[in-house]
C-alpha cells in the first residue's frame, strides 16, 4: 500500500473506530437496562422460581406467552430497525465517499499498539450485553437468550469487517474480526458457567495535553480537538479494563459485594498507526517525531461493581447498569517501560 494511504487510512481508523465505540456505548445505555422498567403486575420473589436465569435478581417477571410473544416481536424489529438505521448512517458518513474495490483484507495488527483491538473486543462485548439484556426482558428461553443475544455484538461488528473489506481506504481485518469474536465469546461463556458478569469489561479516558506544541496540534489532527472526539479516537487518553468481581470467587469471605480488582491496558506516544511519522498527499512529510517512545501501559486498581449495590429503586438501578460500563475512577499502580509508577486518581 502507498505510505500516503496507508497513513490516511490509519486515521480514517480512529474515526470508523471511534464510531463502532459510539455506537456500542449507545446500544448499551438505551438497551442494556431496559428490562428494569418493565411493568408486570405478575412477580415473584426468586425461591418460587425453579429457573437459574432468575437468579440475579430477586423479582422477576412471569410472562404470559402472548406477553412472549409480544415482546419478542418487538425486540426483533428493534434491533433490524436500530442496527439498519446505524449502518446504513455509518456507511453513508464512513465509506460512500472513499473508493470501493473488490473485497480484500489488509493486516492491521501492528498498529496502534492493538489498543484498537482490545477496543474491538470492548465494543463486541458491551453490545452483546445490552442485546443479551433485551432478549432477557421478552422471557426467553435462557440459552437462546444467552446465545442470541450474547454473539449480537460480534454479528453487529462482522458486518462493518465486511463495509471494510470493499473499500479501498482499508480491508477485511482478521485481528479485528478475532477481538470481536473473543468479546462476545466471553460474554457468553461466562453467562453459562455462572449465569452472570463476574468479570465486566470496562472503559475509562483521561484528555490529554502536552508541554509540546507540535504535539497538541498534532492530537488536534488525528484526534480532532473537542473532548467528544478525543475520547472516540485518542488511544493515548483510553484505558480497558477487565474488572473482577471479588465476592463470587471467595464466597466464604467477608468481602463487601461490590468489591472488585481491575486490571486495565492502554498505551503512550502514539501520534500514528505504527510510527510516528505523517506525509501529505504530495509525500512531504509534515510530522515526523521518531523521539517520541511508543509503549504500552499496564494498571491494577481496585473498582466498584455497582451492579451488585441493592436497591428497589428502578432509577439507581437503571443509572448503575449504565455507569457499569465505565471504570470508577479510583488510585492505580501502572506497570510500564519496566518501571512502576503510582496515579493517586485515574481515569
Amino acid at each position: 500500500m502507498n505510505p500516503v494511504i496507508a497513513l490516511r487510512s490509519s486515521s480514517l481508523a480512529t474515526l470508523r473506530s471511534g464510531c463502532c465505540s459510539l455506537f456500542s456505548l449507545l446500544l448499551f445505555i438505551f438497551c442494556g437496562p431496559f428490562p428494569l422498567f418493565a411493568q408486570d403486575t405478575s412477580l415473584v420473589p426468586r425461591d418460587t422460581l425453579a429457573t437459574k436465569s432468575y437468579s440475579n435478581n430477586p423479582w422477576r417477571p412471569v410472562l404470559t406467552p402472548e406477553q412472549k410473544k409480544q415482546r419478542s416481536w418487538l425486540v426483533a424489529g428493534a434491533n433490524v430497525v436500530g442496527y439498519s438505521t446505524a449502518m446504513i448512517g455509518l456507511y453513508n458518513a464512513w465509506y460512500k465517499n472513499y473508493p470501493q474495490s473488490r473485497f480484500h483484507t489488509f493486516n492491521d495488527w501492528s498498529e496502534w499498539k492493538q489498543v484498537d483491538k482490545v477496543g474491538h473486543f470492548y465494543s463486541a462485548y458491551i453490545e452483546s450485553r445490552g442485546s443479551m439484556e433485551l432478549w432477557r426482558w421478552t422471557g426467553m428461553d435462557r440459552k437462546k437468550r444467552i446465545w442470541i443475544g450474547g454473539m449480537s455484538g460480534a454479528f453487529y461488528q462482522t458486518v462493518i469487517e465486511v463495509l471494510d473489506g470493499f473499500s479501498a481506504e482499508w480491508g477485511w481485518s482478521w485481528a479485528d474480526f478475532t477481538a470481536n469474536m473473543l468479546g462476545s465469546g466471553t460474554l457468553v461463556a461466562q453467562e453459562l458457567a455462572w449465569d452472570e458478569q463476574r468479570i465486566q469489561f470496562k472503559f475509562s479516558f483521561h484528555r490529554k495535553t502536552y508541554n509540546d506544541p507540535g504535539l497538541n496540534h498534532r492530537s488536534d489532527v488525528l484526534f480532532g480537538n473537542t473532548m467528544a472526539e478525543r475520547l472516540l479516537k485518542d488511544y493515548n487518553g483510553q484505558t480497558y479494563w477487565a474488572s473482577v468481581n471479588l465476592k463470587p470467587f471467595f464466597p466464604g469471605s467477608k468481602l463487601p459485594g461490590w468489591l472488585s480488582l481491575s486490571v486495565g491496558y492502554g498505551a503512550e506516544g502514539l501520534f500514528g498507526g505504527t510510527q510516528n511519522l505523517a506525509k501529505d498527499d504530495n509525500g512531504n512529510i509534515i510530522f515526523n517525531r521518531p523521539d517520541i517512545k511508543r509503549y504500552r501501559q499496564w494498571f491494577l486498581s481496585p473498582d466498584i461493581d455497582l451492579t451488585k449495590i441493592k436497591t428497589n429503586r428502578k432509577g439507581l438501578r437503571f443509572l448503575f447498569t449504565v455507569l457499569s460500563a465505565f471504570k470508577f475512577p479510583a488510585p492505580s499502580l501502572e506497570f510500564s517501560q519496566g518501571r512502576l509508577k503510582v496515579h493517586a486518581l485515574h481515569f
